[in-house]
């Protein structure tokens, strides 16, 4: 059963985003860490770095293929998870905890409310949602 947390937003790509107070922390779905198999390599943005929402910002690499991460939303990388790059096996663990990649500072908190909602998110992976 693939975890899709109602209390997040998503992309069409398989990140989430959990906003709290102007910052939101990015990370992939589950569907996302499971389709890629074991995750070996996890390449993340630099901290004060500005990004666009869209924007290629991190790599992900698995014992099947490297993958770009996207930026859900503009703003400034405020944090990067360590922890993920030193373990990433994390990421497959722990997709919606500890296997985050980086925190934003929103330059446009708006741009939330373009994401999927958990329901439209499981619609587009072809799965049900409880």
């Amino acid at each position: 059963m693939v975890n899709i947390p109602d209390d997040l937003k998503y992309t069409k790509s398989h990140e989430w985003v959990r906003v709290n107070e102007g910052t939101a922390t990015v990370g992939i779905s589950d569907h996302a860490q499971a389709e890629l198999t074991d995750v070996v390599f996890v390449e993340l943005p630099a901290v004060g770095r500005s990004v666009k929402a869209g924007e290629a910002v991190a790599v992900v690499e698995s014992v099947k293929t490297a993958s770009d991460i996207y930026s859900p939303v503009s703003g400034e990388i405020t944090a990067v998870n360590q922890a993920v790059v030193d373990d990433p096996a994390l990421v497959n663990r722990e997709p919606y905890a500890n296997g985050w990649f980086y925190r934003i500072k929103l330059s446009s908190a708006g741009e939330v409310d373009l994401l999927l909602s958990a329901q439209d998110y499981a619609a587009q992976i072809g799965r049900q949602q409880a």
